[in-house]
């Protein structure tokens, strides 16, 4: 499995989703399971790119619904405590073990 979390600098929502993806993986047994942390940039927008942070999974959005973006932005999710700069963890979790 190929885990990739997409992100700006300076995003708000980076750390907090890397640690809960990292939390996720090891909770489901998929601890020697690498992050691959992708800075993305203005000249250098990777597919797959909705906002940051993104979490790519084999390539593929772990939270579809957003379209990929051209440009450099911060990403909102919703989650049950109201709109935020990262996933819940529980929404992490659902949607790797739904994998």
């Amino acid at each position: 499995m190929r885990v990739e979390l997409l992100h700006i600098a300076d995003c708000p929502g980076h750390e907090r989703a890397a640690s809960r993806l990292r939390a996720a993986l090891d909770s489901l047994g998929l601890a020697a399971t690498r992050i691959e942390e992708v800075r993305v940039g203005a000249g250098s927008i990777p597919a797959g790119f909705a906002g940051s942070p993104t979490i790519l999974v084999d390539g593929t959005d772990l939270f579809p619904g957003t379209p990929p973006l051209a440009h450099l932005a911060c990403r909102v999710y919703r989650t049950g405590a109201g709109p935020a700069n990262s996933p819940s963890s529980e929404q992490i979790l659902a949607a790797l073990a739904s994998r």
